[in-house]
C-alpha cells in the first residue's frame, strides 16, 4: 500500500480534496476592521437578537454552515460527516448545531487550532474513501470566551497589553472529492505536537503559542524538503502581534527564513487603531479570515498556494487557576489553486 505520510508528522493527500464552498459570519468589531468587506455577514451587534451570548455563536455557527450549504445548493442532509469545535465547556456551539442539523457529527476540539485539525481530518476521510462530502465548521465569541477562559466581561477587569482580543466569528467549509473541478484543493496536511516552554499566563497567549507554531512549520519543512520561498504566503491562525515575532524567529533559529511571506490572521483581522492590544485570537479568528479574504484570493489568482497554521492553547479555567502552565498545538494544511 502506498504510504500517504512523508517523514515524522506530515500527510499527503494522494488525492487531492476541494474546498467547494465556504462562508463567514464576525461581530461588528470584525466587521470594522480592515477586512471588514470580506465577510459574508456582518452581526448588528453582539447579542443578533438572541437571550445570551453563548447562544449567540451557536447561531453563527448554524448559520455560516448554513451559508456554505446554500452557496453550491446543498443541504446538511448531502453530507457524509459535520465536523466542528469551538471554545465553549464541552463544544456545545457546535454539539447544537450538530442536534439541529441531523447529519453525522465528529466534535473536534484543539482550542484555537480547531478550524485546520477538523480541515486535515476531513481531508483524510476523503482522501482514504470514507466520504465524498464533508462540512467543518468553527466558531469564537468575545464575550462567551472572556467569562470562559478569563474574566468576565461586566467585571470590568484592566486587560494587559499582551492580551489579544478573541474575535467574534465563524468560518464553514464544504470539502468534496473533486480535484479536477475545483477552485482550490488540500494537497497536504501536517498533525502538530503538544508543545509547552513554561509560559503559565493566560493573558499572554501569543508566546505560550509561538513554540508550537514554530515547531509544526519547521517540522514541514524537514518532512517535504520544501521551503519558505515555495509558498506564497505562511501564515499563522491567531498569534497576534508578538507570538507572530517571536514564530519568526524560532522558526529562524532552525534555519528556515519565514520572514517575507509570513503573517498572521489574528494581526490581520483589526486595525491597530481599535485597539485589540496584541491582535486577534479565538477559533473565530483563522475560520473567519481564511474564507472571508484568503481564499478568494486564491480563485482570484492573487495567491497560488498558502500554508495555514492553526495554533491553540490547550488550557482550561481550572488549569489557569491551580497554577499550570500552557500547552499548545498547531496543525497545518497546504492549500492551492487548481486553475
Amino acid at each position: 500500500m502506498q504510504s500517504k505520510k512523508i517523514g515524522k508528522q506530515t500527510i499527503n493527500y494522494l488525492h487531492p480534496v476541494s474546498i467547494v464552498s465556504f462562508a463567514s459570519i464576525v461581530g461588528p468589531k470584525e466587521g470594522q476592521g480592515p477586512l471588514g468587506s470580506s465577510f459574508d455577514y456582518i452581526l448588528a451587534d453582539n447579542l443578533d437578537g438572541e437571550k445570551s451570548w453563548e447562544k449567540t455563536e451557536q447561531k453563527m455557527l448554524e448559520h455560516s454552515l448554513a451559508l456554505a450549504l446554500a452557496k453550491k445548493n446543498y443541504l446538511a442532509k448531502d453530507l457524509d460527516y459535520f465536523l466542528a469545535g469551538d471554545l465553549l465547556n464541552q463544544i456545545v456551539c457546535s454539539n447544537f448545531t450538530a442536534r439541529a442539523i441531523g447529519t453525522p457529527f465528529l466534535g473536534i476540539y484543539g482550542a484555537c487550532s480547531t478550524l485546520v485539525e477538523g480541515l486535515v481530518l476531513g481531508s483524510i476521510l476523503i482522501d482514504g474513501g470514507y466520504g465524498s462530502r464533508v462540512g467543518i465548521a468553527s466558531s469564537s465569541h468575545h464575550e462567551t470566551a472572556e467569562r470562559q477562559l478569563r474574566f468576565p466581561t461586566e467585571l470590568g477587569v484592566q486587560r494587559t497589553m499582551t492580551a489579544q482580543w478573541t474575535v467574534t466569528g465563524s468560518g464553514a467549509y464544504i470539502l468534496e472529492d473533486n480535484p479536477n473541478g475545483a477552485d482550490i484543493v488540500i494537497t497536504q496536511g501536517i498533525i502538530g505536537k503538544v508543545i509547552d516552554l513554561g509560559q503559565a499566563n493566560a493573558m499572554d497567549m501569543g508566546a505560550a503559542m509561538a513554540p508550537a507554531a514554530a515547531d509544526t512549520i519547521t517540522q514541514y519543512f524537514k518532512d517535504t524538503g520544501r521551503k519558505p520561498e515555495d509558498f506564497d504566503l505562511i501564515i499563522t491562525g491567531d498569534l497576534g502581534n508578538i507570538g507572530r515575532v517571536l514564530c519568526q524567529q524560532l522558526v529562524l533559529q532552525s534555519g528556515y527564513d519565514i520572514s517575507k511571506n509570513y503573517s498572521d490572521c489574528g494581526v490581520l483581522i483589526y486595525d491597530p487603531a481599535q485597539d485589540t492590544h496584541a491582535g486577534g485570537s479565538g477559533c473565530g479568528c483563522s475560520a473567519s479570515v481564511l474564507a472571508g479574504y484568503l481564499l478568494p484570493q486564491i480563485i482570484e489568482g492573487k495567491l497560488r498556494n498558502i500554508f495555514l497554521v492553526g495554533t491553540g492553547a490547550l488550557l482550561s479555567p481550572t488549569s489557569a487557576q491551580q497554577g499550570e502552565t500552557i500547552p499548545c498545538i498547531a496543525h497545518g494544511i497546504v492549500i492551492q489553486g487548481n486553475r
